[in-house]
């Protein structure tokens, strides 16, 4: 956006004083420039107003390109872009950490520090957002607090608590998905209706019992089961969405949609 001031000729009009005529000058010449400030004000402002995102990826390769233009295209946000090392979560011990409005997750780091779980853990004194997306519910399966902020987990092992053996999870890539929305009412879900995706299901997830289901699907191996919830951790909205494992899922704009709709949601607008 631009801003145009047009210059102006003034004529002295027939029997004005001249002290008169000065005051006239200056009382435009204020306004003009009164509605200049105004109006770069109002720029600064709408620029202000963007959600200021750290989007976090690492740990687990993806294609970058189409990805992140889902990003790069979405005019209500300005997002800065960290990532995390396979055995490290090195993107939380950022200085800036905490001024931004959301935090989205893509990584999958395998462990992540004392000192980094208390820089995480002060996202939701603060009350930023978090979006998780696809894989990166696969993080710190060492660390049972992640899977409770999370809302789920995707287990990489049989695990034994007790005489109870939960079975490993398991992906199935490149499937026709049916999504079901669930939580027709909710601003995650607002102008998305029931569609198809070419995506990746994780079947066998854990899904804690205080998450809100957002979507579903039909297809049967994970029938009926959450794959979109989210909850409230602290101050924070918290988001999980399942989908977004490659190309043809990022390219669909029901999945765009939610991903946008879940970071202005966290962000508390």
């Amino acid at each position: 956006m631009s801003l145009h001031v047009r210059t102006w000729t003034f004529k002295r009009l027939p029997g004005l004083k001249s002290a008169a005529w000065q005051l006239l000058i200056f009382v435009l010449v204020t306004s003009i420039s009164s509605i200049a400030d105004a109006a770069q004000k109002g720029l600064k402002a709408e620029a202000n107003r963007k959600v200021k995102v750290l989007l976090i990826t690492g740990g687990h390769g993806f294609e970058q390109k189409p990805f992140f233009k889902i990003f790069n295209e979405n005019p209500e946000i300005a997002v800065t872009f960290a990532s995390q090392g396979k055995t490290d979560a090195a993107a939380y011990d950022r200085d800036d950490l905490l001024t931004y409005d959301v935090v989205v997750l893509y990584d999958m780091p395998k462990t992540i520090g004392e000192t980094q779980k208390a820089k995480f853990l002060s996202l939701f004194d603060k009350g930023m957002g978090l979006v998780v997306l696809h894989h990166a519910l696969v993080s710190y399966q060492q660390w049972p607090q992640y899977e409770k902020i999370v809302g789920g987990k995707y287990l990489t092992e049989n695990e034994k608590v007790g005489d109870t053996v939960t079975p490993a999870s398991s992906y199935h890539e490149g499937l026709e998905v049916p999504i079901v929305i669930v939580a027709t009412n909710h601003p995650v879900t607002e102008g998305v209706r029931d569609f198809t995706i070419v995506d990746e299901i994780y079947a066998g997830v854990r899904v804690q019992p205080d998450v809100v289901p957002l979507f579903v699907t039909t297809h049967p191996l994970n029938r009926g089961r959450p794959m979109g919830w989210y909850r409230r951790q602290g101050k924070s909205r918290v988001v999980y969405l399942q989908l977004g494992h490659g190309p043809e899922a990022y390219e669909n704009a029901n999945f765009q949609r939610l991903v946008a709709n879940s970071i202005r949601w966290t962000a508390g607008n």
